[in-house]
């Protein structure tokens, strides 16, 4: 039931008072294993950052289409990019691991083979993502499934497009998996992007491989342009420029030798349990710091943060080594143009903005609501159950700070960034946290509390 004054301003911009949000935003969740988190004092030390998810997803898709060996060092072990792994397999690429190095056999554009089951991107939104535009283009039928979360986040985003390059492919509901592919030729297009994602972006990269033209991408292209600086490396023809992405099909591939970089999405709950915790310091190394995914460090900066960068390597990724000490933090605004380039470290942001003087407001992260969970409810459900006050808004939130947490029970929906985002809110609590369902983080950084016992001894 919401207050009077919710009623009101509810027509106009659906605020919801703190004291209003229980009903609106509570996601059951049975009890399950949890972990416990206490306060600490301080954090010293230089954690190692697990590879990039997003490039490792990339590396191992490309190296499949190259042709030859292409080896890979730092792919990140996680569930998810363990599920495009596997998916790889099934569809006949060869991959195998020795040590810290990964090599995949590549054998060209048109080497992959029918699966002889469903393929299973477990929790993966960008492995579906990105094989429905590999799968779209082939001479062959693929059925592409996942766990109950999977099934529920939109895939029509990604289905439209390659519709209009002529690809066959159902959805459930019109909008979900199973995905069930018809394998099609494909024809280029030209399309304006309307939403700034990057694995719309890549599934439409990879399916123009497979036309015999040019493809164009025009409109909210400026999302993480990995997919863009990995066709480049593995020797695609691609042109872009501030306006336009163009991808010529049927070319070859040719293999490369990479290193992943740390996951700069990873770094920033480090980042962020450095800049409220009193007395700390941590210092980040090998980190990717491309352009369009720094939007959490420019965040912190603006708050007033005490932040040291150093570029250790230009290309194909610029990658480096962050510093960062704890500084008393400013509020910040944040609009719908910075989304992109922060939508992962949205969750830990707003444990930030408790601790920072004054009101933050974030706008404009409706895609929040369809990410592994709702993000949005799930940030303002576990606040509240820490007794911080926000008003949760349609699109992002609004917290006044600096704020006092309190120990809670913390439901994370098996979300990754939920459960990482709010074991470092209880570092600064009052009491005991208990963390439920705390393997969740493994789906992109299973050392996480490894890596925090480490950093507070």
């Amino acid at each position: 039931m919401l207050c009077r004054t919710c009623q009101e301003t509810n027509k106009a911009e659906q605020i919801f008072h703190n004291h209003c949000i229980a009903e609106p935003v509570v996601l059951k969740e049975p009890m399950a294993d949890s972990r416990e988190i206490r306060p600490v004092k301080h954090l010293k030390g230089s954690p190692k950052i697990p590879g990039d998810k997003s490039i490792s997803h990339r590396a191992l898709i490309l190296g499949a289409l190259a042709n030859g060996k292409t080896e890979i060092l730092h792919l990140l072990d996680s569930a998810d990019v363990n599920s495009t792994w596997a998916c790889l397999e099934a569809l006949g690429v060869s991959i195998k691991k020795h040590g810290h190095k990964i090599w995949v056999q590549g054998q060209g554009l048109n080497s992959l083979q029918q699966a002889t089951s469903q393929l299973d991107c477990g929790n993966s939104g960008t492995t579906m993502r990105l094989l429905m535009g590999l799968l779209a283009g082939q001479n062959f039928d693929s059925v592409l499934t996942g766990d109950s979360s999977l099934s529920k986040r939109p895939m029509k985003r990604v289905a439209e497009p390659l519709f209009f390059m002529g690809a066959d492919i159902k959805l459930k509901d019109d909008n979900f998996a199973p995905v069930r592919i018809k394998g099609h030729p494909l024809k280029a297009i030209n399309y304006p992007l309307e939403i700034a994602s990057a694995q719309v972006k890549s599934a439409i990269m990879l399916a123009a491989l497979f036309c015999p033209e040019t493809t164009k991408l025009s409109g909210l292209i400026h999302s993480r342009d990995h997919s863009e600086r990995m066709f480049e490396l593995f020797g695609a023809n691609i042109k872009t420029n501030q306006t336009e992405i163009a991808i010529t099909g049927n070319q070859s591939l040719m293999p490369r030798d990479l290193k992943v970089p740390g996951d700069p999405s990873t770094a920033a709950f480090w980042m962020a349990a450095a800049a409220i915790v009193p007395g700390s310091e941590i210092e980040l190394c090998d980190i990717s710091l491309n352009p369009t995914r720094l939007g959490f460090l420019r965040a912190l900066e603006k708050m007033g943060a005490h932040i040291e960068t150093e570029i250790a390597s230009a290309g194909p990724e610029p990658t480096g080594h962050i510093r960062i000490k704890y500084a008393e933090l400013q509020a910040i605004s944040v609009h719908s143009d910075e989304i992109p380039s922060l939508i992962d470290e949205i969750p830990i942001l707003a444990i930030v903005c408790t601790q920072a003087h004054g009101t933050s407001e974030i706008r404009g992260a409706e895609e929040l609501k369809v990410k592994e969970s709702d993000r949005l409810g799930a940030i303002a459900q576990n606040l509240q159950a820490m007794g911080a006050k926000l008003d949760l808004l349609p699109d992002g939130f609004r917290i006044t700070g600096p704020q006092k947490l309190n120990g809670a029970q913390i439901q994370t929906h098996d979300d990754h960034r939920i459960a990482m985002a709010f074991s470092i809110a209880a570092l600064i609590a009052k009491g005991p946290t208990q963390i439920l369902n705390p393997e969740c983080v493994s789906i992109s950084y299973p050392h996480f509390y490894n890596a925090l016992r480490d950093l507070s001894q």
